[in-house]
């Protein structure tokens, strides 16, 4: 409690006794008697023009960034370095306020600014007493002193605190004063303000305090250093009692409460702020460096698990090992987890290096776009048969991971046990600028050597890619080949519907419909690692070259998952690989994340779930079926060719038969002809070398058409309405 004011002798120094009561008396009366024949409008009106209130230093406070929602995820300090966050009547613990106004200020919502009852009692126990038994400060009076932040307890300081006092009255309402003390307020150190505190010492938010914990924080402003807990627990300890016992003297609390809290240990160190979500909520600040509140689309709770589980399993890999996670609800695309590193604060680990946006080597992880590429353009079906076995693509040979080939295989045994040879033959097939392109188109950006041209090592990691475009990669194929693009900003999503953003992102697509079901339904037969259920996520591992990185993606019905696992400089680490250092996080962020799995998407239509025996004779085999041009053997006799519409032609739909229809025309192969929009085969008549199509809409369009020897012709269009 604050002394009214302080005896001291014209020289400076103390006096004791009663010598100097009647002058100081005398003085404060004629005070009041001014104030009462003037009124206080006159002097509130001086103190508006010559000293207005300094509002705009007392509404700087720290900068925080929120979750989804809106609970703190991270604050920063003020320019001065206090750890000053906003915070209202209304976020605090009601049983706090009530024990505040109870030892601080009982008449708070009566007087004006100034308890006379208050100064009374104190000038009358001054004159029986000779010396200051009680003060006469009130909140407002306080919260006038923190605003001007003066300490002075001479008459002269006290009379201003009054002035001020009167002017904050006279300004802001009741509740605007009490947010300001609520704010203001000293709590030892650096720390300001009921929030920081109740953080501070207690390492939650002031909503939901213990009785102790309220005593204590009521008690602190007082005399914030001398009480502090975690220098002077002792001291922080009688004052608290103190303020508990006048709560239950003034009936805000039962005495089996207050002994409780007298039984409760004060804490004796000071808590870390929180830090969930640093890298991102960093970035945001960095990015967007006038706002002082920012609302990502992170979900806490979530967060904080998914950060300690990184953290755990990191500490049993090794000192310099590393790891970072992305969680998305592809529905939306928001990111709902963000890990950068396990430790912000580890310099063994480099955490403060936010990896998700570090550029790496995916490994393995492409090859599902790879071969989903090849089912959307007719090449190839899961159950196709290909080959692996030692081949040379001009100078380059690629090489099994365990440097062991098994012959003839169907492509789902490819990609399940993520053959390299196989996927190097189906992009030889596409072509590596077909693939790059399709990344593109999709969303993300592909990193290549400078000058470098895309080369088949794409297809086993041969290109730089961040953790988040493969989670944007793996969304999407979760969404059905529809482009997914990622935020992290709350409310970006729906800004997004709003901007018409969205729909023309609907166009945007990785993979057909049908071709991302395919890879789906592989996917989730992958081996599962040790103590996880399979077939309740598809998921694909990854490890680069030299073992420097190890990846884990995988999704169910609503969420992506993505893990990197490996060391920021890049060195590489012996035995370092997806399936044993990555998958096992991968599945255990899913089991943290819901208690259920959400179910994957069923089979859209034109899905072929058919045996490799039953497939049409184009897609028994990989590589038995190529364009005329470039089968063995030289020359063809009778060659297939489409000679309508031409390749890369822009075509505007005409109307016929009341519908949009484009006619496909074919010259030469051996009847009958089976024509394939997109890889899915099309109404026709088999013995005609002509047909109509009807199609979806407008876009890019491949046009196959296969004869009875096998022999195929494609070309790509581009249509317009």
């Amino acid at each position: 409690m604050q002394r009214f004011f302080k005896l001291a002798s014209p020289d400076g120094t103390k006096q004791n006794g009663l010598a100097r009561i009647p002058r100081h008396l005398a003085a404060f009366v004629v005070l009041l008697a001014a104030l009462s024949l003037t009124g206080w409008g006159a002097f509130e009106l001086v103190m508006t023009r010559l000293t207005p209130l300094p509002l705009a230093a007392a509404a700087e406070v720290s900068v925080t960034v929120l979750d989804r929602n809106d609970r703190l995820l991270r604050a920063f300090t003020t320019k001065q370095g206090r750890w000053r966050l906003p915070v209202s009547h209304t976020d605090v613990d009601p049983r706090y306020l009530a024990m505040l106004l109870a030892f601080e200020d009982r008449r708070f919502w009566q007087h004006g600014g100034v308890d006379v009852l208050a100064l009374g009692r104190a000038a009358l126990q001054l004159i029986s007493n000779g010396r200051i038994i009680s003060g006469a400060s009130t909140l407002t009076m306080q919260t006038a002193r923190l605003l001007d932040q003066r300490h002075d307890r001479t008459l002269t300081g006290k009379l201003a605190q009054i002035l001020r006092a009167v002017q904050l009255e006279r300004q802001l309402s009741k509740k605007q004063i009490l947010d300001l003390y609520l704010r203001l307020a000293p709590f030892g150190g650096n720390i300001e303000g009921i929030r920081a505190a109740s953080l501070a010492y207690f390492g939650k938010e002031p909503a939901r305090l213990s009785v102790a914990q309220t005593a204590l924080l009521v008690a602190l402003p007082q005399s914030p250093e001398a009480r502090r807990p975690d220098r002077h627990a002792q001291n922080a300890r009688h004052a608290r009692d103190r303020v508990l016992a006048r709560a239950v003297s003034a009936a805000v609390i039962k005495p089996a409460e207050a002994e409780r809290g007298r039984a409760e240990v004060v804490p004796n160190r000071r808590q870390l702020f929180p830090m969930l979500a640093p890298h991102l909520a960093e970035a945001e600040v960095e990015e967007h460096p006038d706002r002082t509140n920012h609302r990502l689309t992170i979900e806490r709770s979530r967060q904080a698990v998914l950060q300690t589980l990184l953290t755990e399993r990191t500490e049993l890999m090794g000192e310099r090992l590393s790891a970072a996670l992305l969680a998305v609800d592809h529905t939306t695309g928001e990111i709902i987890v963000h890990v950068g590193s396990p430790g912000y604060l580890s310099g063994d680990r480099f955490g403060a290096i936010d990896m998700t946006a570090a550029v790496r080597s995916p490994g393995s992880t492409l090859k599902p776009i790879v071969y989903g590429l090849s089912f959307e353009r007719g090449l190839a079906h899961p159950e196709t048969l290909i080959e692996d076995r030692p081949a040379r693509f001009g100078a380059y040979r690629p090489e099994n991971f365990d440097d062991t080939y098994r012959g003839t295989v169907t492509i789902r045994e490819a990609l399940g046990a993520s053959l390299n040879v196989p996927a190097v033959r189906v992009l030889d097939q596409l072509g590596p600028d077909l693939f790059i392109g399709r990344l593109r188109r999709a969303g993300v950006k592909p990193m290549l050597p400078v000058a470098a041209k895309p080369s088949l090592a794409v297809a086993l990691g041969g290109l730089g890619l961040t953790l988040r475009d493969l989670a944007s990669l793996y969304a999407s194929l979760a969404q059905g080949g529809r482009y997914v693009s990622l935020v992290h900003r709350k409310g970006a999503a729906a800004q997004k519907v709003r901007s018409g953003e969205i729909a023309q992102d609907a166009g945007r697509k990785l993979l057909s419909p049908v071709a991302a079901w395919y890879i789906t339904d592989i996917l989730k037969d992958a081996p599962a690692p040790e103590n996880a259920r399979k077939g309740r996520i598809a998921y694909k591992t990854g490890t680069s070259y030299g073992h420097r990185d190890a990846f884990a993606v995988g999704y169910d019905g609503r969420y992506t998952v993505a893990v990197w696992v490996g060391r920021p400089d890049g060195a590489s680490t012996p035995g370092l690989i997806g399936r044993t250092a990555a998958a096992p996080m991968l599945f255990d962020a899913f089991a943290r994340l819901a208690a259920k799995r959400t179910p994957l998407s069923n089979p859209p239509p034109g899905t072929m779930r058919v045996s490799g025996s039953e497939l049409p004779p184009n897609l028994k085999r990989f590589g038995r079926i190529t364009s005329a041009s470039q089968r063995p053997g030289g020359f063809q006799k009778n060659p297939l060719l489409i000679a309508f519409p031409p390749d890369r032609s822009e075509l505007e739909l005409i109307e016929g038969a009341g519908h949009d229809v484009l006619p496909l025309k074919a010259e030469g192969g051996a009847l009958p002809l089976t024509w394939l929009v997109d890889g899915r085969p099309i109404p026709s008549e088999p013995h005609r070398r002509q047909t109509l199509w009807q199609p979806g809409g407008p876009g890019f369009t491949q046009l196959s058409v296969v004869d009875a020897e096998g022999r195929v012709d494609r070309v790509t269009v581009r249509l317009r309405q």
